[in-house]
């Protein structure tokens, strides 16, 4: 089962660079959360669906480093270098994600990253 959830982490992480949000919320229990741990939570596929949307809309690309990955039982843990590019700029960001599993689904995604890393990579 790990094997199998880490599988499936591995392919979210995968599809990001696909930048598309239905695509993405597909990854997630119906009542899933995503907890950006900067902001807020947002709970529900269908919410979670938009929130991903807009945070994409300024994204022109991203690629998802896996630095390391580790899964026991429902438990998936991503260190990860996350690039991203909002127009030419570019943003490096150090990331950690912890998923918990539910049936083959995301039932809680915590991302622990620094937004004045985010931000200054944005707006630099």
């Amino acid at each position: 089962m790990a094997h199998d959830n880490e599988r499936i982490i591995r392919d979210f992480i995968a599809a990001w660079p696909s930048l598309d949000a239905e695509r993405l919320a597909a990854f997630f229990t119906e009542d899933g959360v995503y907890h950006n741990m900067p902001i807020a939570a947002v709970a529900g596929r269908a919410n979670l669906k938009g929130f991903i949307a807009a945070f994409l809309k300024d994204w022109t690309r991203t690629e998802w480093e896996i630095r390391h990955i580790v899964a026991a039982g429902d438990l998936v843990i991503a260190e990860r270098i996350d690039r991203t590019w909002i127009g030419d700029k570019a943003i490096v960001l150090p990331c950690c994600g912890v998923f918990e599993m539910e049936a083959g689904k995301i039932k809680v995604w915590r991302d622990y990253f620094d937004m004045g890393t985010y931000i200054k990579g944005a707006t630099g």
